[in-house]
C-alpha cells in the first residue's frame, strides 16, 4: 500500500487533485456539502484539499467520485488504499494530459501543466460579472 500523501502520477496529492476537480466543476465547498447531502462537510473537504487529511474514508471518496464524475479507483489509489494498476506497460502513456500525448512529459511537467490550466480557468474574464 502506498504511503499517505503519495502523489499522483501527475505529481498531485489527493487534496490538490480534488481541489482542482472541484474548481473545474465551478463548485464551492458549501455546494459540495449540499450536493452530497452533508455526507462531506465543507470543513472536512477543505482539510482534505489542504492535505491536512490525507486518507479520508472510502465512503467520502466514493461520494466525491460520484459527484465529480471521476474514477473512484483513482481516488482510492491517491489516498493510499490501493496500489497502482500494473496493467500499464512500463513507459506506456496514461493519457491524463491528452493534449500533450505526443510529448514525453515528466510527472513534474504534467503537474505544472495542470496547475497552469487551473490558473487559466480561475482568471476573471473581461466583462465577467459573476466573480
Amino acid at each position: 500500500m502506498e504511503s499517505k500523501g503519495e502523489t499522483s502520477p501527475a505529481g498531485m496529492t489527493l487534496g490538490r487533485y480534488l481541489a482542482s476537480i472541484r474548481t473545474a466543476r465551478k463548485l464551492t465547498l458549501r455546494e459540495v456539502e449540499e450536493a452530497t447531502k452533508r455526507e462531506v462537510s465543507n470543513a472536512y473537504l477543505s482539510q482534505i484539499e489542504n492535505d491536512k487529511i490525507q486518507q479520508p474514508s472510502p465512503n467520502i471518496l466514493h461520494a466525491l467520485a460520484e459527484l465529480y464524475v471521476v474514477d473512484y479507483e483513482n481516488l482510492m489509489e491517491l489516498a493510499g488504499y490501493i496500489t497502482a494498476s500494473q496493467t500499464r506497460k512500463l513507459g506506456q502513456r496514461h493519457g491524463r494530459v491528452a493534449t500533450f500525448s505526443e510529448q514525453d512529459l515528466t510527472p513534474q511537467e504534467e503537474a505544472e501543466l495542470v496547475e497552469y490550466l487551473q490558473f487559466i480557468r480561475g482568471r476573471k474574464k473581461p466583462g465577467d460579472q459573476s466573480r
